[in-house]
């Protein structure tokens, strides 16, 4: 049997790696990563070596047998330093959360061990931002195989993954809203069909993604055709939406304390008073601590929700990242406020931060969908009217 001693040390030496990783590549990346708009693929590789794209993987198959709060720790400090490879390594485990309820072993164990990196395939052209809607095709093919047809429009890791867990129409028409398959990335059919050169996050690989006549075998389906959004409710929402405000609260806190490094170090040479001298500036960094602290507070709540199975758990899991996201915008804008010009430079990071803090607002499920589904829960609704499942 595992004991708390055992888990505490697993933790503490899985804490020690991703420090490690994040000196030795990921910090010292970040600025190239967002500069030439490349992939993250040295840090994504330290961490494959370093056992952390398996942290989520069952123990069976020889992954590290943690549960959400650990993972999130990883994209929390993950985000702080780069918010590409963490949005890389969030849609990872995202997909993990899939493959290990319902996908095959030798996938499992090839996530497990670092072999292979894997994300999510949703969102498309025809359906935009409402992923429960999808647009693309699956057609049995009589030979034990589908083809599959779709215009994916943002795919995180778009030509660099090894799958990528799919969603498409079921086969059969009754069947339900969704169906998911594990498609490999080199299947037949499968291609890259555009750039990426964004705002922010701008390492990520998010690309569009099409699939002509793509075949799959039968057994790529994961659970019942038509069973996908089910699927997705249940096993991919919950570590997005969390994942997400992990992200989050990594680029805020990191915006936070670049600030107060300024405010505390910077002076007036015709004054000798540093900035943090200042009361109105004290406040207002004290603010954005306030707002920091309590997105921490909100999503250990959530965590201990999900953990102890408590009623109120799947409401806490949509307002985390509605919370999430408009408090990482309004703390990274008072930090460039509070910095001035100097937060104009490369140099302090927090322009970089200020630009990725804005995926979370329109990543699916945006934040305006995030408060009708908080509201609908709210008043007794169902979180999709039958006319969108």
């Amino acid at each position: 049997m595992t004991t708390s001693v055992d888990n505490a040390q697993t933790a503490t030496a899985f804490t020690e790696k991703l420090g490690s990783v994040i000196d030795d590549v990921i910090r010292p990346q970040a600025p190239i990563v967002d500069r030439d708009g490349a992939f993250p693929r040295p840090g994504v590789d330290a961490l494959a070596a370093a056992g952390l794209l398996g942290l989520a993987s069952s123990t069976e198959v020889g992954g590290g047998g943690h549960g959400l709060r650990a993972v999130a720790e990883v994209i929390e400090r993950l985000a702080a330093e780069c918010g590409s490879t963490a949005m890389v390594v969030l849609m990872h485990y995202a997909a993990t959360a899939v493959i290990e309820a319902h996908g095959p072993h030798d996938i499992r164990t090839a996530i497990a061990t670092g072999d292979h990196l894997t994300t999510l395939a949703f969102s498309e052209y025809g359906s935009r931002s409402h992923f429960w809607s999808p647009t693309s095709t699956a057609t049995a093919t009589g030979d034990d195989t589908v083809r599959l047809d779709a215009r994916k429009s943002w795919v995180t890791s778009a030509g660099e993954a090894n799958s990528y867990v799919w969603s498409s129409l079921p086969l059969t028409r009754d069947a339900g809203p969704m169906t998911l398959w594990l498609v490999p990335s080199d299947s037949a059919g499968l291609s890259v069909t555009g750039d990426f050169d964004g705002l922010g996050l701008r390492g990520n690989g998010s690309r569009p993604m099409t699939a002509d006549g793509l075949r799959v075998p039968s057994a790529a389906r994961m659970a019942a055709d038509g069973a996908g959004l089910d699927t997705a409710l249940g096993a991919v929402l919950p570590w997005f939406l969390v994942l997400n405000a992990a992200f989050c609260l990594g680029l805020a806190d990191s915006a936070v304390a670049e600030a107060g490094r300024h405010l505390t170090r910077t002076t007036l040479a015709h004054t000798g008073a540093a900035l943090r001298d200042a009361p109105v500036t004290r406040r207002d960094l004290a603010r954005l601590m306030i707002r920091t602290d309590a997105l921490r507070a909100f999503l250990g709540d959530t965590l201990t929700a999900l953990e102890t199975g408590r009623d109120d758990a799947m409401l806490r899991v949509l307002q985390v990242k509605a919370l999430a996201g408009e408090t990482v915008a309004e703390v990274t804008d008072g930090a460039m406020q509070l910095c001035g010009g100097s937060a104009f430079r490369k140099e302090l990071g927090l322009e970089r931060r200020f630009r990725d803090a804005r995926a979370a607002r329109v990543m699916a499920p945006t934040t305006d969908a995030l408060h009708d589904f908080v509201g609908r829960v709210a008043t007794g609704l169902p979180l999709l009217d039958e006319t969108n499942r």
